[in-house]
């Protein structure tokens, strides 16, 4: 057992003057000084010694194990106390200006920045900004907008359902509008008891398996808007959406409503803008999004009395505006992310 013991005490502090990492002075402790180690091992040993023998033994065991231990905390504090390895190329002043010159500087998204100019421009106009969750109910993206059971609009062909609406009482998707935030605020606006009046745009992501075009994709940006209080009218609809429109695009802008139907507005309007959507093009209208006066049954929904409270509310589409905005033909350039066209805007 002795001689053992001093042949184990002879292999570990050989083994430890050839490690020169921390990585492998800790897989030499584990091996020799760990619970499962060789020595643990070796004290186990210490029942099978005969009796007469198992002083000697038990204190050749101590000296190996304080031996074995003050030479890794020896090598330990060498190896931390050793210079880190380098080359002996030419170091740089990491303090130093950049040797290398570009023009090639980063800049937002043609789709951020258009929606934060939206958004100063609305703020200018008393808006706040609202947000929403893009993975929504059936309650809120259908059910409060007025949009009942059995409505084409709710159809799994037309909606990105995360849970089948066949088999769910209240089916999770993600939000084919934003108009889904409006409900939102108005209900937290009761829970809160603090009421109308409501003045919010949200802009945001949605949602619909649209084949992809020239002027469509499967996801897209929006920008709803909300306002409610005492009296409001169409006339206050159309004023604010003029303002905007001649705010954003220039006093030359050439803007129209037109009649429409919406489960969520009553009366609805299209709102449309003449645009070129090709350099030399003549302007044609576009629908930019749709408007009208925030239908009854949506206030009741949301526990407000629209005996006393009226409001607008109106959507946009963020790439239509970006398109109209910066004269851009495609959509899809938006999403290819090609610097040369980035670039340009």
């Amino acid at each position: 057992m002795l001689a053992a013991l001093d042949q184990l005490e002879s292999a570990a502090i050989a083994e430890l003057s050839g490690i020169g990492d921390p990585a492998a002075l800790e897989a030499w402790r584990i091996s020799y000084l760990g619970a499962k180690g060789k020595l643990k091992a070796a004290m186990g040993g210490l029942k099978d010694v005969p009796p007469a023998d198992k002083p000697a033994v038990g204190q050749r065991l101590n000296a190996v194990k304080v031996k074995l231990e003050e030479a890794f905390k020896a090598r330990r504090e060498s190896l931390a106390a050793a210079p880190a390895a380098r080359d002996d190329g030419p170091q740089v002043d990491l303090t130093e200006p950049g040797l290398i010159s570009t023009s090639a500087v980063g800049r937002r998204h043609i789709i951020t920045r258009v929606r934060d100019e939206l958004v100063e421009v609305f703020a200018r106009m008393g808006f706040s900004v609202a947000q929403g969750p893009e993975l929504e109910d059936d309650e809120h993206n259908f059910i409060k907008l007025n949009i009942p059971p059995g409505h084409p609009a709710r159809e799994p062909i037309d909606n990105f359902y995360v849970d089948s609406p066949l088999k769910t009482e209240r089916p999770r998707m993600l939000r084919s509008q934003t108009s889904t935030v409006q409900v939102r605020v108005m209900e937290d606006a009761v829970a809160k008891g603090w009421g109308p009046p409501i003045k919010i745009v949200s802009p945001g992501r949605v949602y619909r398996p649209d084949t992809v075009d020239a002027t469509h994709s499967f996801m897209f940006h929006q920008i709803e808007g909300l306002y409610l209080d005492r009296g409001v009218s169409m006339v206050d609809l159309k004023t604010t959406l003029f303002q905007f429109a001649r705010a954003y695009f220039g006093p030359g802008a050439e803007i129209r409503l037109r009649p429409s139907f919406f489960p969520f507005t009553e009366p609805s309007a299209e709102f449309d803008m003449k645009i070129a959507l090709k350099p030399g093009e003549p302007p044609r209208w576009i629908e930019l999004g749709g408007c009208g006066m925030v239908d009854p049954a949506v206030l009741e929904m949301c526990g407000i009395d629209p005996e006393v409270w009226t409001g607008f509310a109106f959507g946009f589409g963020i790439e239509r505006l970006a398109i109209g905005k910066y004269g851009i033909p495609d959509i899809r350039l938006l999403f290819e992310n090609d610097a040369r066209f980035l670039a340009q805007l």
